[in-house]
């Protein structure tokens, strides 16, 4: 029995034959993210800082790649619907999971900490999916959107240079700035509160800022 060949419209791998140079920095920024998640976890097993320090340096890596995705998708004129989903989700990695897991490395772990991390990527998560169904109303009919509803996720790179400058003074684990708060069960260190604050600013519908 021969098995049936695929049809034309149907071919092996046909998803990506379709993806353009755009997409490829697409992915190139979500491996970013993915690789400073993995660092993060095997500084928590090493305490290698050399291993932090890598995690970190990913971040600015992302973005790199993140703002690079969507020049080329306006040079070559390939700006397309999953473009702009595959951007998002790669967002979502490199600038809501992966500084969330480094702070969580460098000793923001109490319980309250962790709530103030989930409530971050949440808001980062909530932020992209309301952008992806705004954009074309927001865009006005140019070819860009032309301001942002709240902070781009892309701004929590300066969290993780907070955190990459702490690490270098030594300001990581117990010897974190602000030391730790017990409130009722659980732990809250105050520097989570910057986590805090950056998922807040990217959910506010007043907050407009002018996309150049």
């Amino acid at each position: 029995m021969t098995t049936p060949s695929p049809s034309p419209g149907r071919r092996h791998f046909s998803m990506i034959r379709e993806f353009h140079l755009a997409d490829v920095f697409t992915l190139g920024n979500a491996a970013c993210g993915v690789g400073g998640v993995f660092l993060a976890m095997a500084f928590m097993a090493s305490q290698s800082l050399a291993q932090f320090f890598w995690a970190a340096a990913l971040a600015p890596a992302a973005f790199i790649f993140d703002v690079f995705d969507g020049r080329i998708a306006r040079w070559r004129q390939t700006q397309s619907a999953l473009g702009r989903e595959l951007d998002s989700l790669a967002d979502v990695i490199s600038f809501g999971v992966a500084p969330a897991a480094l702070g969580f490395a460098a000793g923001l772990s109490g319980g309250w900490d962790c709530v103030l991390l989930v409530y971050f990527v949440c808001c980062g998560v909530s932020r992209l999916a309301r952008y992806n169904v705004t954009a074309e109303a927001l865009s006005e009919g140019a070819n860009k959107v032309k301001y942002f509803e709240g902070t781009p996720i892309p701004t929590s790179v300066v969290l993780v240079g907070v955190l990459a400058y702490a690490a270098s003074q030594g300001r990581i684990g117990d010897a974190l700035w602000g030391g730790a708060w017990l409130i009722g069960p659980w732990q809250l260190h105050p520097l989570t509160l910057l986590f805090g604050l950056s998922g807040t600013l990217m959910i506010s519908k007043t907050l407009r800022i002018p996309k150049f």
